[in-house]
């Protein structure tokens, strides 16, 4: 069989690459990978070899980035890595018979320079956001050329604008990272209403949104924690272990608690509790009415299982307020923000006073759950994705 090689630029596009990539192995190819930014986690999870040395930088890749942010990367010399992993591309390109863009322009353009055949999932473009898609140069050019066999899009909206502008065919088929979320790790025990806390995968962004939900959980009326009647379910990381945790929380009057065990640690604060859910993200995400989001993927995700999700923008450098309203136009209206006058605890209170609305609506809501069913196929499509996707691939390789 074949010899391909993923290229990708960020963490929800490695994840997306490792899932493509292992339907990819299962039938049959020889697969590798070379992350443009980042360490590449999700293939060396999904056992794909990594081409090269990999590197993390704390901004979490190019992308959307405060200013600080965009400094950051310079100071800690990411556009200089950057320049070096596509050198390697270029050195070692002519090892596979087809380059598999997960990506944007960067990965784009950089398939195109090594003179191979190219299929490329156009994963970070949506014409959700603008309803025209205006491909940033020279990405339009690229993806016309020849060498580009396949364009796959992430929504059926993008698929058709994009065969329009591209005058080629360009297919959807579903998103591979949806595949990952077909079923919990574990059953959660039964709650009147559950929310779920997203906080990011990040550091130290993550901990900087950890201690914003927490200010969030503050503001929720005692009335609602009744036993029974509303848990709170935090999927967690575990790049962040229980002794920073502890130290965060008690920053903030939270208390973690360690059961012996099987039960999960748990954050107490003045009658308020949260489960902490380590390696339980698929739980969280499927056994909660409404998920309270710091997070890029993770939302896709949510929306994608006909979920709710309300949104608290962060300081950044990635869950910024730019970066939620771009997200709310990608995701549609069954993502929320609460609209407050400031950032401080007036942001807080509005995002607590609507969480308690959305969970009575989630359960209560015929409207509001149909729309969420009806945006899930609208915007992120079937299930399936990665192995359709994998398929037209093979097919692709069957012609050459």
């Amino acid at each position: 069989m074949a010899r391909l090689l993923l290229l990708s630029n960020g963490h929800g596009e490695d994840l997306s690459g490792a899932l493509l990539g292992q339907a990819l192995k299962a039938q049959g190819h020889s697969v590798e990978a070379l992350p443009l930014v980042g360490r590449g986690n999700p293939y060396s999870e999904a056992a794909i070899p990594l081409v090269g040395r990999t590197r993390e930088f704390s901004t979490g890749g190019l992308g959307y980035t405060t200013f600080r942010g965009r400094l950051t990367e310079l100071i800690q010399g990411q556009v200089i890595y950057l320049l070096s992993r596509l050198l390697r591309l270029l050195r070692n390109a002519g090892r596979y018979d087809l380059v598999v863009v997960i990506g944007d322009v960067i990965p784009v353009m950089a398939a195109w320079l090594c003179h191979r055949p190219v299929a490329t999932y156009l994963v970070a473009y949506s014409s959700h956001y603008e309803g025209r898609l205006r491909l940033p140069w020279p990405c339009g050019s690229c993806l016309k050329s020849q060498r580009f066999k396949a364009v796959f899009s992430r929504d059926a909206l993008t698929a058709l604008d994009l065969s329009e502008q591209l005058k080629r065919e360009v297919v959807f088929v579903g998103n591979p990272f949806m595949d990952s979320v077909l079923s919990p790790s574990q059953r959660l025990p039964y709650a009147k209403r559950r929310l779920g806390l997203l906080p990011g995968s990040r550091r130290p962004e993550l901990e900087h949104n950890l201690l914003l939900l927490l200010g969030v959980i503050d503001q929720i009326p005692l009335s609602q924690h009744r036993p029974g009647a509303l848990e709170i379910d935090l999927a967690l990381v575990g790049a962040l272990g229980d002794d920073p945790l502890h130290n965060l929380a008690q920053s903030h009057g939270w208390s973690l608690v360690r059961e012996q065990g099987s039960f999960p640690a748990r954050l107490e604060k003045d009658g308020r509790q949260i489960q902490v859910r380590r390696q339980g993200f698929n739980s969280v995400l499927l056994g909660s009415d409404l998920l309270l989001c710091m997070a890029g993927t993770a939302a896709e995700q949510a929306v994608g299982m006909a979920k709710p999700v309300l949104q608290l923008p962060g300081q950044g450098p990635q869950f910024t307020a730019g970066f939620a309203e771009a997200q709310r136009r990608l995701l549609g209206p069954t993502v929320f923000c609460a609209a407050a006058p400031d950032e401080g605890e007036q942001r807080l209170k509005a995002t607590a006073k609507l969480a308690v609305e959305l969970l009575e609506r989630s359960v209560n809501d015929p409207d509001l759950r149909r729309d969420c069913r009806e945006q899930a196929m609208q915007r992120l499509g079937p299930q399936g994705g990665g192995s359709k996707m994998a398929d037209w691939i093979s097919g692709l390789l069957g012609k050459s």
